[in-house]
């Protein structure tokens, strides 16, 4: 049986060769990439929503060089600890599936017999996903309508993607864990100089939840040692600095061949009470 459910009428979802169907008959299409469609036209916000093909493109290329891998090991080690031996494991916003398919990996690694999905709004970078991880379900649909059932959740990743609070106390179980990944102060400082003439940190706080209780909140920190233009460009198309810098900084950035940049991250780890 699928993690996934019909958008639909929310009846679980059976996987087969071609097709994902649930009782009542209605049917959703397997691509050849592996991954489905769950995301009902009304429920769209654009006609292509989420990261386009070449955005995608990018920030797989980047992921891919392990540039973040801090980040990735540390919610590896993170997921290990905070699941039982067979966790059902939802990554929520899982663009290429980078740490999708790492944490899948590490839980396998520690003993444990996962069941696994990751969904994204872009179809574009599901696709990626997709192809990176055969074991792992994956599927178009938005964080608001999470295509999974009720309490059917151990462990929910929410890395860079919003923050569907309603959603997560429906689907994780109770005693269930969600890790929710925020940039900390200095993450990124040195491209921010770059492309700002007074680039300001990021705000740090620790916020509660309804339903939820804090259990820890780990940092992460390193530095990225950037040398080509490829690998710069790719890294500014990953942040939302891309819609929102001026000309200048822009050129600035591209007259670089190579940048030493730190990254610094936050993960903020809660339990359904």
């Amino acid at each position: 049986m699928s993690l996934f459910i019909c958008p639909i009428c929310g009846a679980p979802l059976q996987r087969g060769a071609h097709t994902y169907t649930c009782p009542n008959r209605h049917s959703y299409d397997l691509a050849k990439e592996g991954h489905t469609h769950l995301l009902p036209a009304n429920r769209k916000n654009s006609k292509m929503p989420g990261d386009d093909k070449g955005m995608a493109a990018a920030r797989a290329a980047f992921l891919s060089k392990d540039y973040y891998a801090p980040l990735k090991d540390a919610l590896c080690e993170l997921a290990i600890a905070h699941t039982g031996d067979a966790p059902c494991v939802l990554d929520t916003g899982c663009g290429e599936g980078y740490y999708t398919s790492a944490i899948y990996h590490a839980l396998r690694d520690a003993g444990k017999a996962p069941q696994m999905a990751g969904i994204d709004i872009s179809k574009f970078i599901l696709r990626l996903a997709a192809k990176r991880e055969k074991a792992v379900e994956f599927a178009v649909a938005s964080s608001y309508h999470l295509p999974v059932g009720d309490a059917s959740i151990d462990f929910l990743l929410n890395c860079f993607s919003p923050l569907a609070l309603d959603e997560f106390r429906r689907c994780l179980r109770s005693g269930g864990h969600f890790a929710y990944v925020v940039p900390s102060e200095k993450h990124l400082w040195e491209l921010k100089e770059v492309l700002y003439d007074h680039p300001y940190p990021n705000e740090v706080k620790e916020t509660p939840y309804e339903g939820f209780r804090y259990v820890t909140i780990r940092h992460v920190e390193g530095m990225m040692h950037l040398t080509s233009q490829e690998d710069i460009h790719a890294l500014f198309q990953m942040t939302p600095y891309y819609w929102k810098t001026p000309k200048s900084g822009c050129e600035r950035l591209n007259a670089l061949n190579t940048l030493d940049c730190r990254i610094s991250f936050d993960i903020h780890v809660f339990q359904k009470l």
